[in-house]
């Protein structure tokens, strides 16, 4: 039992001495390794430490760098701003300096201007006494007053201006005493031709009729605003005066004054009249019309047998009925040239075909709107040949009023055939009389000019052309010579279209070798 006892306090004794033992080892062991910890730690705060050190430097080299750079720019601004102030006041300084010369010269030419305005005021009064001396002499030597002589020569002037007068009086009496019966044929025999024609002569305005006056307030609006809406859709002057049941259309396209009245007729029928109305109406309108001048000039070429025209050609030649030259309906004016045409080229062994076509054609430049500075003859070349017409065709066209030079055979059937028709009594307008005499005018308004040496009315008078001498006038003075001519032009004569003034100043010099 005893042993057991020890035994057991043996190794109880053995285990506290085991267990005082690995604490100790263990203590040795920890501190052995706290201290290598600490020791790493040290050396890698000391090496962080140095790291942040580093970037602190560098942080601080850049900043420094940066405000040594922004000082820089500054101060390369200030000189630079310094530069300019000093060069603006370089500049000012010197325009002073100008400006002191300039008024020094000034002050000179003042004194300057004074001495001669003295010494022409000298002059003057000198001139002034020897003008009263020499009319005191001439009057002595002549016996009578300046104011006695102007009576005595305005009385002698009036007494052969009326001598002149009543002599020219007599000769116009006499002159209409010998034309009166075959003035008063010619106006009977023309105005019993006009009267027969089956077109009536056209002219810028169309009569609308309607039933009361209750319709024509409808048609004005409120305010007018019905008939600014017409006149604004359509392009037409609408004149609504004291004339009972009717409405003036007044424009110079005859398009334009078809398309209002067709318009305004379907608007009163329909009763309904404002704004929008008249907008769709008017657009409705113009495409029918559009499509009856295109349906027209198809009956037309159908009707003379001529085909294969293309579309926009068929266009303009129905745009012929609403034209007119000198009161001749245009369709039935190019109608009548197109058979003349035909009929003088089977005389003449040509083809009739080519020349109606040509004679169709021939003022389809009269129509377009298409360039409008070109002669109609010219224009109407050019649409020829563009829609692919044959060259004798587009030359004939070219050439009917002889601005084209003639190379076929058909240009002068188709001028003498537009002669014809616009020649025919009761045809035109105006008479092959007044038409001479209108460019008589022109021609001699022109040549009462100094300088001029000739002058020509040509294409019909809407061109006229004044040839002065180059020794009198010089290229600025013949440009104020030809707008002075349209001036006059303008205002003392009448003429259908515009007239073109051409001056021309040319030297010549001519040597003859013997």
């Amino acid at each position: 039992m005893n042993t057991v006892l020890y035994l057991v306090i043996g190794f109880v004794a053995g285990a506290a001495i085991a267990l005082a033992l690995y604490i100790l080892v263990r203590k040795s062991i920890l501190k052995g390794k706290r201290d290598e910890i600490l020791e790493k730690a040290e050396i890698e705060g000391e090496k962080i430490k140095n790291e942040k050190i580093l970037q602190a430097k560098e942080k601080f080299l850049s900043l420094k760098a940066e405000h040594d750079k922004t000082i820089n720019e500054r101060n390369n601004q200030v000189r630079e701003a310094e530069s300019r102030v000093k060069q603006k006041e370089n500049t000012w300084n010197q325009k002073l300096a100008d400006l002191e010369r300039k008024m020094k010269e000034n002050e000179q030419i003042k004194s300057s201007l004074k001495g001669q305005q003295e010494s022409l005021k000298f002059k003057e009064e000198e001139a002034e006494k020897l003008r009263d001396q020499a009319i005191r002499q001439i009057e002595t030597i002549a016996g009578m007053s300046a104011q006695e002589a102007k009576t005595q020569l305005l009385e002698s002037m009036k007494a052969e201006a009326r001598t002149q007068a009543q002599a020219y009086m007599n000769d116009c009496m006499d002159e209409a005493r010998l034309n009166a019966a075959k003035e008063a044929k010619r106006i009977v025999i023309n105005t019993i031709q006009r009267t027969a024609t089956e077109t009536a002569i056209e002219n810028a305005v169309t009569t609308f009729p309607i039933d009361n006056d209750e319709i024509k307030g409808r048609i004005i609006g409120r305010e007018g605003r019905n008939i600014r809406a017409l006149e604004a859709a359509t392009g037409v002057e609408i004149v609504v005066d004291d004339t009972p049941d009717a409405i003036l259309l007044s424009a110079f396209d005859p398009v334009r004054r078809e398309v209002a009245r067709l318009s305004l007729h379907q608007l009163v029928i329909d009763g309904r009249i404002h704004p929008a109305r008249i907008e769709e109406v008017v657009a409705k309108v113009s495409k029918q019309l559009e499509d009856e001048i295109l349906e027209t000039g198809k009956r037309t070429t159908i009707g003379l047998g001529i085909h294969g025209l293309p579309m926009e050609l068929v266009r303009l030649i129905g745009r012929m009925k609403y034209r007119s030259s000198y009161g001749q309906n245009l369709l039935q004016h190019s109608r009548e040239v197109a058979n003349i045409c035909a009929i003088m080229a089977s005389e003449l062994g040509l083809n009739p075909k080519i020349a109606k076509r040509a004679g169709l054609l021939h003022d389809i430049g009269k129509v377009s709107d298409e360039d409008p500075d070109l002669p109609h003859a010219l224009l109407g070349a050019k649409l020829a040949e563009q829609y692919k017409e044959k060259p004798e065709i587009c030359n004939a066209i070219g050439a009917h009023h002889e601005e084209m030079e003639m190379t076929s055979l058909y240009a002068p059937i188709v001028l003498v055939g537009d002669a014809i028709s616009g020649a025919r009594p009761g045809a035109r307008r105006e008479v092959i009389e007044s038409y001479i005499k209108r460019l008589k005018g022109m021609e001699d308004l022109a040549a009462a000019y100094p300088g001029v040496t000739k002058s020509y009315a040509i294409q019909a008078g809407r061109e006229l052309r004044v040839i002065v001498g180059a020794a009198e006038v010089s290229d600025s003075e013949a440009e104020v010579l030809s707008g002075e001519i349209a001036k006059r032009i303008q205002d003392e004569m009448t003429y259908p279209g515009q007239v073109k003034i051409t001056v021309i100043r040319e030297t010549r010099s001519v040597a003859y070798a013997k």
